[in-house]
């Protein structure tokens, strides 16, 4: 069973329920990987999701990412996956982790891809919660079947292939 966190800050959009939101993005991400139980399973397992401002995030990626600027999405995975591999052996809650969304980077970016708030935050948390599980698109031989996925759980929502141009090509 998942289990959202959902914190953030009021001058994220309004209008627009981020729970719910944020449960389908991080559920469809863990159901097309072979962590698939952890979202329908007996043990809680909980995921923190943090909606706020370029300044925290920017702080937060200056702390712990040596880099100083701001970025869309930060994942900050609380188990191994040595861990996520004996989840179904676990008592108790599992803490996945957290993922912290940047408004204005969020914003930004999808008006340069002219869509909507909703659907790149939704994108985003896909993404993030592969890298809870232990994906990494920063390892080349890992980055397509990363992709694959998010590509996979956001058509689940009914949601366009983000990597593919105008044309339908990616």
């Amino acid at each position: 069973m998942l289990e959202i966190a959902l914190s953030g800050e009021e001058d994220w959009p309004s209008g627009i329920d981020w729970q719910k939101l944020a449960e389908q993005a991080a559920q469809a991400a863990i159901a097309e990987t072979p962590h698939a139980g952890l979202a329908v399973g007996p043990i809680p397992a909980e995921i923190s999701i943090r909606l706020t401002s370029d300044e925290e995030v920017h702080g937060l990626n200056r702390d712990y990412r040596d880099k100083d600027k701001p970025t869309n999405v930060l994942s900050f995975p609380m188990l191994e996956e040595e861990e996520l591999g004996a989840a179904s052996d676990a008592v108790g809650e599992l803490l996945l982790g957290d993922i912290v969304l940047a408004r204005g980077v969020c914003e930004r970016e999808a008006a340069e891809r002219n869509i909507a708030v909703a659907t790149h935050a939704t994108h985003l948390i896909v993404h993030g919660t592969l890298h809870l599980l232990g994906y990494d698109h920063m390892m080349a031989d890992e980055a397509d079947a990363m992709e694959a996925i998010e590509i996979r759980a956001l058509a689940r929502l009914g949601i366009a292939n983000p990597y593919a141009d105008a044309t339908g090509e990616e």
